[in-house]
């Protein structure tokens, strides 16, 4: 695994703490959840999903470095693993399992990193970045670093990416 930056790197000192910290998007205090007004006039046949069922959408990521990375988010409002109802709980391992085996159908993937970043929207949703074959330098926690990095990959590549996933996700119903 290999930063993508040249050394030598510097360390900055951290800034005062911020308490009480601001809500986030979707808590009481901040802006309405955006995930919950797409949702409210989400209209399939203008904004397709890679895949969804009844309790989960399978979504296109935007600017994308690495054909394959998608997001998951609850089609109900809830935070984090800790306020998701049992239900929806126990549904999210085999979703999780079936969007990995899916992203893996793309070809060339060598691993498929899953991430939750807690610190964004206060809506239930989770990140899949394709690790590509032979790509060792992004290994680990490197992986966002180095797709944040990167140039734009070809929209072709993307869809065609997003369009194996989705077939993927299909047969799976």
């Amino acid at each position: 695994m290999t930063l993508p930056y040249a050394e030598p790197l510097t360390r900055v000192e951290l800034g005062p703490r911020v308490i009480p910290e601001p809500p986030r998007v979707g808590e009481p205090g901040g802006e309405p959840c955006g995930l919950c007004k797409w949702f409210a006039h989400f209209d399939e046949s203008e904004h397709t999903p890679i895949w969804s069922n009844d309790e989960w959408v399978l979504c296109r990521a935007t600017e994308v470095t690495i054909p394959g990375v998608v997001w998951l988010a609850s089609r109900g409002h809830h935070d984090s693993f800790a306020d998701l109802p049992d239900k929806l709980a126990a549904s999210y391992g085999p979703v999780v399992a079936r969007i990995e085996r899916a992203i893996l159908s793309v070809g060339d993937i060598a691993r498929v990193h899953v991430y939750r970043w807690g610190d964004g929207s206060a809506h239930f949703h989770i990140w899949f970045f394709p690790r590509p074959l032979g790509m060792l330098e992004a290994s680990r926690e490197m992986l966002p670093l180095w797709a944040d990095l990167l140039p734009e990959a070809p929209k072709s590549e993307v869809a065609e990416a997003e369009q194996k996933i989705a077939a993927a996700m299909a047969a799976g119903d």
